[in-house]
Parts: structure tokens; C-alpha cells; sequence
């Protein structure tokens, strides 16, 4: 039997993250970043069959900043990315690492039942690794 310690993407997991309508302006949300000191907003879905997305950084950037637009004329929808990987709590860190390679993610919203839990990136996949070290 095998006895390595399996931390999943539940025991590493930031719950601080921000829901925020893709009709808000960018201005608004750098105004929510900096509020909760967060690295990315997850846009709500406007309906049931919609999907969230999902606006870092890196988007306002690339896509208001360096393009010189007003990020009080530029909607998050505008700059977001959508549909979004997610990932579940049971994954495994180990697995996760993977995907974010493969894809190219930095990090993705922990998702369980269309709800988020909050967000997991290779920072906390980093720290939870030191966890299964600290185990052995």
C-alpha cells in the first residue's frame, strides 16, 4: 500500500478572491484589487448556461495599459478571458502543476457544483508541496 500524502487543491487554496459583473470598468476593478489585495477577478455568469471568467493583471496590462485605453471607458468583460479552466478540491497539487503546464495557466478558480471556492495557483501549489516534503 502506498502511503504518500496526497494534498489536494482544497488544503492549498486561497479563498480571497472577488466576484465582480463584466459590465464594471477596469477602473473599478483595479479599485477591487487593491481593496482585497487580490491577484484576479472572477467575472459572474449572467445566466444559468453562462460560463465565468476571469481577469488578472496581466489582461489590464496587455490590453488597457499598454494600449494606452482609459480604464474608466474599458469594461472587464472587454479584457477578460472566458470560458476559464478550473479545477476541482479533490484534485490532487501534483495533477494541477500538470495542467497549469500543459495549458499555460497560472493559476485557476477552484470550482465545486458551478460555485467558486476560491483559487489556486502555483504559489499555493508551491507552498502545499512543502507540505508533503515536511511529511516524509
Amino acid at each position: 500500500m502506498n502511503n504518500e500524502t496526497i494534498v489536494t487543491v482544497a488544503d492549498v487554496m486561497t479563498q480571497e478572491f472577488i466576484l465582480i459583473d463584466g459590465l464594471a470598468t477596469v477602473h473599478e476593478a483595479l479599485a477591487a484589487l487593491e481593496a482585497k489585495s487580490v491577484r484576479c477577478l472572477i467575472v459572474e455568469k449572467r445566466h444559468e448556461a453562462d460560463e465565468f471568467g476571469i481577469v488578472t493583471m496581466s489582461d489590464i496590462a496587455r490590453q488597457v495599459i499598454a494600449r494606452d485605453r482609459s480604464p474608466m471607458r474599458v469594461n472587464v468583460y472587454e479584457i477578460m478571458t472566458k470560458p476559464l479552466i478550473s479545477v476541482r478540491p479533490k484534485m490532487n497539487i501534483r495533477y494541477t502543476a500538470r495542467m497549469f503546464d500543459s495549458f499555460g495557466l497560472r493559476l485557476a478558480p477552484v470550482l465545486r457544483r458551478g460555485e467558486v471556492l476560491g483559487i489556486v495557483s502555483y504559489y499555493e501549489i508551491v507552498k502545499g508541496s512543502m507540505r508533503i516534503e515536511a511529511g516524509s
